[in-house]
């Protein structure tokens, strides 16, 4: 399986975990060992050919692209082959590669036959009769994938499977080692994924052409249960629970013993519950990684095109939805720490509404009827906007003031000169109006800059509320009362707080949601962060200066 790493504007797929590791589940089917181990150990030259490319961040690992011819050094290892690339060598994954059928051939011609195929129809079909019988070379490339998805997702099926039967299964039957609760937070909805999976497999099934793989029409099923995919990111959101809470029951031998009978019982392979259970995680990433192989070896007339193409486009999708879903449940304990750092709250929780911040900044502040004028800070969720007031000796301190409900307000550009509600002359102003028009607020920013940034700021939060209500999401209670019960311990009562700038370090912490959409967003889940460079999007700190995009 592929683990998928994001860094800023370039991806890389990597790392592989070497022969000698059990830390992944490799999903593919790999081609008979004794044809390559009888040659190397005969003292023959083996070359392969990539059908993949191996991109790679470990020194150890070869990387390559495909079509590229490897030396196969060592195929001891049924799924990792060493072998070498010009001055380069290292491990690669035996199932990348097709071995040549004609070992014998002569180097210098074997590379004759690829220059042919890239020039024309003619050496397309020389190439054909190295790659397969009867097919040309891109017909057969997308074979191999076909094979590769439906091999790939039957395996699955089994781990799913064992998981579900084997563990899972038994687990429910020993009430005093497990709750309902413990098992629900290390195997998520594991089950629902098994039943999903299985439905779609069968579809997988109907639309495979055994005879002549590559004229498999699989992109409408892909198609058809786009919106049944979200269901991993609820199982994706509660992974890292699952790996501390199984953390936690492996430090005690009987748990150790019991899940290790679990698997020897259902001869499961050789891989620690952890494992199995990232399984899921690694799929939902490879679909996207899948489709754009197949994509790039289906010929535009094919009638699978669009399909796939279509398809491809809705994996990045739901990719970008769970990786959105992710960002935003990792967000409300930030949220509610901020919250438990103003003084004299009031009301309902952040978090009983929101859970996104949206911008926030210093603006003066004119209300009816008395319209006076008053500096305060504030931050606009999704839903709603707070706003504060700075303590005038520790600025670092925030009072709450109020709210305003951003679902019954409209925002309203004003032009600089005379105020006709106020009657004051304004700059750099907006106005906040409810819908039934009984209040109306005046907000006044330093710079035009400033205004239009947060004109801007207005206009997402209603696009972030109108896209949450067509993907469905919300935070459940349990999420909710979790994140404010974490902020409390936090903050013990009886203790003062402390002398911190607790709400300068939620801001710095928050993503903005407005990400630049020419990312490549198909790689989901960075299982371990790297650390980011301190963000460019703030300065003037000490002032409290909005950030700017």
């Amino acid at each position: 399986e592929l683990h998928c790493f994001e860094s800023q504007s370039t991806i890389s797929f990597g790392s592989f975990p070497l022969p000698s590791q059990h830390s992944f589940l490799n999903l593919t089917c790999v081609p008979s060992m004794v044809f390559p181990l009888q040659l190397i150990s005969d003292g023959s030259v083996v070359y392969a050919e990539a059908l993949w490319d191996h991109v790679t961040m470990d020194d150890q690992e070869l990387g390559f692209k495909a079509g590229d011819v490897i030396e196969v050094v060592d195929a001891t290892n049924k799924e990792w082959w060493w072998g070498r690339i010009m001055d380069s060598e290292g491990w690669f994954p035996a199932s990348f590669v097709r071995l040549r059928v004609n070992q014998d051939e002569p180097m210098e011609e074997y590379l004759a036959h690829l220059e042919e195929a890239q020039a024309g129809e003619e050496g397309r079909a020389g190439l054909g009769l190295l790659l397969g019988p009867g097919l040309p070379c891109k017909e057969q490339m997308r074979t191999n994938v076909i094979n590769e998805i439906m091999s790939t997702e039957r395996d699955y099926i089994k781990h799913l499977k064992d998981i579900c039967e084997g563990y899972i299964k038994q687990c429910r039957k020993r009430t005093d080692m497990f709750t309902e609760e413990q098992l629900r937070t290390i195997f998520g909805n594991i089950e629902e994924i098994y039943r999903f999976q299985r439905k779609f497999l069968k579809g997988l099934e109907k639309k495979f052409n055994k005879e002549q793989p590559h004229l498999s029409e699989i992109g409408c099923c892909f198609l058809e249960h786009q919106t049944d995919f979200q269901i991993y990111s609820e199982y994706c959101n509660n992974h890292p629970n699952a790996c501390v809470q199984l953390s936690k029951l492996m430090k005690v031998n009987k748990y150790v013993f019991f899940f290790e009978a679990c698997r020897l019982l259902q001869k499961m392979i050789d891989i620690s519950l952890d494992g199995f259970l990232l399984t899921p995680v690694q799929k939902i990433c490879k679909y996207p990684l899948q489709l754009a192989e197949l994509l790039k070896y289906t010929n535009p007339q094919h009638r699978d095109y669009k399909d796939v193409e279509a398809a491809l486009n809705a994996m990045k999708n739901v990719a970008r939805l769970i990786n959105e879903r992710k960002r935003r449940l990792e967000n409300i304990d930030k949220i509610a720490q901020w919250q438990s750092s103003i003084e004299d709250w009031e009301g309902e929780d952040v978090l009983s509404r929101s859970s996104e911040l949206i911008f926030s900044g210093e603006l003066t502040k004119l209300s009816q009827p008395q319209a006076k004028s008053q500096q305060r800070m504030f931050f606009l969720f999704d839903h709603q906007m707070v706003y504060c007031k700075k303590d005038l000796l520790r600025r670092d301190m925030l009072y709450y003031k109020g709210r305003m409900d951003m679902d019954h307000m409209e925002m309203i550009d004003v032009e600089d000169g005379k105020e006709k509600d106020f009657n004051v002359n304004v700059k750099n102003a907006l106005k906040l109006r409810s819908l039934t028009g009984d209040k109306v607020h005046l907000l006044c920013a330093k710079k035009p800059e400033q205004k239009q940034r947060w004109l801007r700021a207005f206009a997402d939060e209603r696009r972030q509320v109108q896209h949450d209500r067509e993907t469905g999401f919300s935070l459940t209670e349990v999420q909710k009362k979790q994140a404010m019960l974490n902020a409390c311990k936090s903050h013990p009562a009886g203790k003062p707080k402390a002398v911190t700038r607790p709400y300068y370090d939620f801001l710095l912490r928050q993503k903005h949601p407005s990400l630049p959409t020419a990312l490549p967003q198909q790689q989901v889940f960075m299982l371990a962060e790297p650390k980011r460079k301190a963000s460019t999007f703030w300065h003037n700190i000490g002032r409290l200066a909005p950030f700017k995009k």
